[in-house]
């Protein structure tokens, strides 16, 4: 297995980590951003292809096995003093950008997810390692993620490998379809 940093040609590959990582959540925001009749997925690899922002290539790795693209890890700094939450913000955001604030200035482990033909095979171990390394050379002393509760392999992966959960908040779903009841904020201290 190689990890890699991600380029800006991998866009389609980190639209599709991103969504899977929330089911289809992005999906549905970029429905609803790119407007009637616009290609969802197209506004999605823009975001992604783009310099700048948390969904920027440049704050993405990804696991090659046997040089094909297998999972996928999107991280970047928490803000050390998280802004109030503005009041435009949809429903459906709120939850996560509480949790978020939980765990001010961490490095926040955003999307970590696996094409299902590579699954069990220790990309994720793997690339929460690296993880580890990315936080501690950026003068992090944490990492945060947040997982939904239906997500239960990861979620025992999570706790395998020494993260613990620090506080739940219930999914706003709206219009978006989706089986998770609760956000899961998860903390691991890195040395």
């Amino acid at each position: 297995m190689k990890i890699r940093a991600a380029t800006a040609a991998d866009a389609g590959h980190l639209v599709a980590f991103i969504n899977m990582a929330a089911d289809d959540l992005p999906l549905h925001f970029w429905k609803k951003s790119a407007g009637e009749g616009a290609d969802p997925w197209a506004y999605g690899r823009e975001r992604a292809a783009r310099e700048t922002g948390g969904f920027s290539y440049r704050n993405a790795w990804l696991a090659e096995v046997e040089g094909e693209v297998a999972a996928c890890l999107l991280g970047y700094a928490a803000e050390p003093e998280p802004a109030p939450i503005d009041p435009d913000t949809p429903a459906i955001f709120v939850p996560l950008l509480e949790l978020e604030a939980m765990a001010p200035g961490s490095w926040y482990l955003n999307v970590l997810a696996t094409y299902s033909a590579f699954r069990g095979r220790g990309c994720g171990s793997a690339l929460l390692a690296f993880s580890e390394d990315v936080a501690r050379k950026a003068g992090h002393r944490e990492i945060s993620l947040i997982a939904e509760d239906t997500h239960v392999e990861a979620l025992r992966l999570y706790q395998a490998k020494g993260y613990r959960e620090v506080a739940r908040r219930p999914v706003v779903k709206g219009d978006w379809a989706v089986d998770a009841t609760e956000w899961i904020l998860f903390v691991k201290p890195v040395g």
